[in-house]
């Protein structure tokens, strides 16, 4: 086996075991185990994050080593070295804290099942428009860089004919949806945090791509929206 695949492999099985972790928190902080919204939530995450990467496998298999790279990729830039790890990691573990000690402590008045079950289709469009994204940009890394080693290119199909990023759209819609089906209001403290730092970092990488890479202005004049159609 090549070191860039047994580091591969070893990054993979890492990575995998803490998002296995990290999805089932507020079960664990919750202490109450018959909470099925939790058990929902870690089986939803788990399912699209296999479907996902076996999906990218078939279709970009180098993707997967290059989404492996995230700290040892050349040409990251140093702003998302600083912001990334917030977006993607830590305040996602402190939203899954706080929805777990809203559970056991009772914070929060129980939600309308309209309200559980709109959290449980918004999380679920979510997961797939994001997925949507990676299969179709097979430059979707895990960090920002322009990836000259790879032939970086702009990608102008699916669902990027209708935003810029809609990787982080769709992980937004996501994480607006979680607390909504977790039933906490006080989810959304570090929630909304986490998504105004992907919108900054939305921002940051837009401004890279258009001064750095090839025809990404270009695009940017035909596909005017980052996020948002309408609006931004």
């Amino acid at each position: 086996m090549k070191q860039d695949d047994k580091k591969f492999s070893i990054v993979t099985i890492v990575a995998a075991l803490i998002y296995l972790l990290m999805t089932f928190l507020p079960l664990a902080i919750s202490g109450k185990w018959d909470w099925w919204q939790g058990w929902v939530l870690g089986a939803m995450s788990i399912f699209f994050s296999i479907i996902s990467r076996v999906l990218t496998a078939i279709k970009n298999p180098d993707l997967l080593i290059e989404r492996s790279r995230y700290t040892s990729a050349e040409g990251i830039k140093e702003w998302d070295r600083r912001l990334g790890p917030f977006v993607s990691m830590y305040l996602p573990i402190l939203t899954y804290i706080v929805l777990g000690l809203d559970k056991r402590f009772g914070w929060t008045q129980p939600f309308s099942a309209t309200v559980i079950g709109t959290g449980f289709i918004l999380i679920i469009f979510g997961f797939i428009f994001s997925t949507w994204a990676m299969l179709e940009n097979r430059y979707f890394s895990a960090v920002v860089r322009i990836q000259t080693d790879r032939g970086h290119q702009v990608i102008q199909s699916g669902p990027y004919r209708i935003l810029r990023h809609p990787g982080y759209a769709g992980g937004i819609v996501s994480y607006l949806a979680i607390p909504l089906f977790m039933n906490s209001w006080w989810g959304y403290i570090p929630m909304l945090a986490g998504c105004i730092l992907m919108v900054l970092r939305t921002y940051l990488e837009d401004k890279t791509l258009q001064s750095e890479l090839p025809g990404y202005a270009e695009y940017a004049q035909r596909t005017r929206y980052r996020l948002i159609p309408g609006i931004w």
